[in-house]
């Protein structure tokens, strides 16, 4: 395990996951959000966006935090390990809502409400999303390790239990 992505809807914990996997991993940590955004709101080209992951995959090593649909088959092309966050819709929009006002590393400004747009990009993400994630898995099956939770405690089970010898681990 050492170039990891970890997907899923928008407030399953992602991101969560992904800084708890970096420490006991020591892998390097990208999140998409941080590379596509600017801390104004505006983001890069989607050229720009390309270019800055083929520059990450250049690494021998990273986790990769984020959905960001239209590079997943990027992604899928060049890990080795795969975390899908397949949780409830109402987990996904509580999650959401929970980190409103919250400074975080891994997006570059302050969400100050839960906007509308967004929220129903949460609710969608079932039906219109995870379909193609899935298909998308499959394609990419016997490359990648894909490991899927159901729930933020079955993530959490897996740091508590991270062996290092059996996963890899950066030296």
């Amino acid at each position: 395990m050492l170039k990891v992505m970890v997907i899923g809807c928008p407030g399953a914990g992602k991101s969560v996951f992904s800084k708890k996997l970096k420490e006991v991993t020591n892998l390097p940590l990208y999140h998409m959000d941080m590379l596509y955004h600017n801390s104004d709101g505006t983001h890069i080209s989607r050229e720009e966006l390309k270019e800055k992951l083929k520059n990450i995959f250049k690494n021998d090593s990273w986790i990769i935090d984020g959905n960001y649909q239209r590079t997943l088959e990027m992604r899928l092309e060049e890990c080795d390990t795969v975390f899908l966050f397949d949780l409830p819709t109402e987990i996904c929009v509580e999650g959401a809502q929970a980190r409103i006002g919250t400074e975080r590393k891994d997006i570059p400004w302050v969400e100050e409400k839960l906007d509308e747009n967004f929220k129903q990009s949460i609710i969608d993400f079932s039906d219109k999303k995870l379909p193609q994630i899935y298909e998308l898995l499959d394609k990419y099956k016997n490359k990648a390790n894909i490991i899927i939770f159901k729930s933020r405690d079955e993530a959490d089970e897996f740091i508590k239990n991270y062996d290092k010898d059996k996963h890899g681990i950066v030296k």
